[in-house]
């Protein structure tokens, strides 16, 4: 057997080998991750302090100073 068909079927197996192991890695930490927050949030705009509040507020006084304030849009 030439050596670059040996060559060529290891480099095919190490590919082949990362490529499961990356798609098992995504698929655990996918399973384990915590779901998302339905929280919004919050910037003061007097003191720059960042909160969260529940979802359907539009407006949240801000818990270090009491000043009401809109979500942050991303």
């Amino acid at each position: 057997m030439p050596i670059a068909v040996l060559l060529n079927g290891y480099v095919l197996l190490l590919v082949g080998a990362v490529a499961v192991l990356a798609f098992l890695t995504a698929r655990r930490q996918r399973r384990f991750a915590p779901p998302q927050s339905p929280d919004r949030v919050f910037r003061c705009a007097r003191c720059g302090y960042v909160y969260t509040d529940d979802a359907d507020v539009d407006l949240s006084r801000c818990q270090q100073c009491g000043t009401l304030n809109e979500a942050i849009r991303f």
